[in-house]
């Protein structure tokens, strides 16, 4: 039996001649709008749009709660929220995870071409007046050897990843021959081991330098479920641990 759509509310499948139609026609009209208002992103805005939206899908995927309207976010919004040339300090972004409100994480921007010591220890200071443990730091190119040792000494008390910003113009995790990832809790994997009477050292491995670890802040000892498609079963599932 056929599911009838509400009235007023047409259900439109993907692939159907009208879902491109209205998608051009709202591209369409905020392009209009951009040139009613002579507002145009800088290349360097440009990329701040794309590497801010990647960084808000990432912290989704790993459990943050994210406003959809951000997400959504056209250029036309970005641009009437920030401006044409933004700074990239006013993109640092603030999220707690969905079931744990205490568990926060900042991700910062920092304007040097390469960080040093200084604007990491001014991340750490703010990550101590708000309470705040673990951040993601996106940086133009890279930081420096004296950065990345500050970073280590900090290790203990603050968890603070980075990534270059060539490194999330795109979502790796929406490429077609990237299969589906969802790292397992605690539990999960409890229950995974004592189902099929494994220990740690017998799952296949997963570097915590790997791409797909960092875009998900695997953890050594946590286990990430890899789903592929599969033409016979319809889908293989296999499993890895961090390392």
């Amino acid at each position: 039996k056929e599911k009838q759509a509400p009235l007023g509310r047409p259900t439109l499948a993907r692939g159907d001649p009208a879902v491109h139609t209205v998608s051009r026609g709202r591209a369409w009209a905020n392009m209009a709008a951009m040139v009613a208002t002579g507002s145009r992103l800088s290349a360097e805005g440009s990329r701040l749009f794309r590497i801010r939206k990647t960084c808000l899908k990432m912290l989704q995927k790993r459990g943050y709660v994210v406003d959809e309207e951000q997400l959504d976010m056209t250029k036309e919004t970005f641009i009437q929220t920030w401006g044409e040339n933004p700074t990239r300090d006013a993109m640092t972004i603030l999220a707690e995870k969905s079931d744990n409100e205490t568990d926060q994480i900042f991700v910062f921007f920092p304007e040097d071409e390469k960080v040093g010591v200084k604007p990491i220890k001014t991340y750490c200071d703010r990550m101590k007046e708000e309470g705040v443990h673990q951040a993601i730091i996106v940086v133009k190119q890279n930081i420096t050897p004296f950065a990345k040792t500050a970073l280590a000494e900090v290790g203990h008390t603050y968890k603070i990843m980075h990534f270059r910003d060539s490194e999330l113009l795109v979502d790796i995790t929406e490429h077609r021959l990237v299969p589906q990832h969802e790292p397992l809790t605690d539990e999960a994997k409890k229950t995974l081991l004592q189902r099929y009477k494994l220990k740690d050292t017998q799952l296949p491995r997963i570097q915590a330098s790997d791409p797909i670890a960092r875009y998900y802040g695997l953890k050594q000892g946590q286990v990430v479920k890899i789903v592929r498609p599969s033409e016979t079963a319809g889908r293989y599932v296999t499993y890895r641990i961090c390392i």
